[in-house]
């Protein structure tokens, strides 16, 4: 499977900010640290500031930082913020809507579908952010 580099890049970012939860980091430092572009990191990490998992500040040591201890912040609540899905939630095919086989198809598949993305929010909600190894890293350790 695909990795979501949405996910990923939140991931990775709450990872390394619980190792220094006060500090402030641009977006410039962490799209950097990440190999991504600043544009990106603000429209991730924007979602986890509206879910309450991060605080931001404007200004010139203004940045990100953790809204709350990183033992509070589970996956879930990193995959719920970003509206992450397995299951499409827009209208199905109109070309198969008039075929019971497919309908009838699209719906089951659809059922377990949900019932996998239920038990996966489960799961993730045995981890938070704290329970990940502590990183070592230069870009850590500034």
């Amino acid at each position: 499977m695909k990795r979501n580099s949405r996910l990923s890049l939140a991931l990775h970012t709450l990872g390394h900010m619980a190792g220094d939860p006060h500090s402030m980091r641009t977006s410039a430092d962490i799209a950097e640290h990440a190999g991504t572009n600043p544009v990106v990191v603000r429209r991730v990490l924007g979602k986890l500031r509206e879910a309450g998992l991060l605080v931001s500040e404007k200004g010139h040591a203004g940045g990100w930082r953790l809204a709350k201890p990183a033992n509070k912040i589970t996956l879930a609540d990193v995959y719920i913020a970003l509206d992450e899905r397995l299951v499409s939630s827009g209208p199905s095919d109109a070309a198969h809507a008039q075929c019971s086989v497919e309908a009838g198809l699209q719906q089951r598949v659809t059922e377990v579908l949900e019932e996998i993305e239920e038990s996966l929010v489960q799961r993730l909600r045995e981890t938070t952010i704290s329970d990940v190894q502590p990183c070592s890293c230069s870009y850590c350790k500034t």
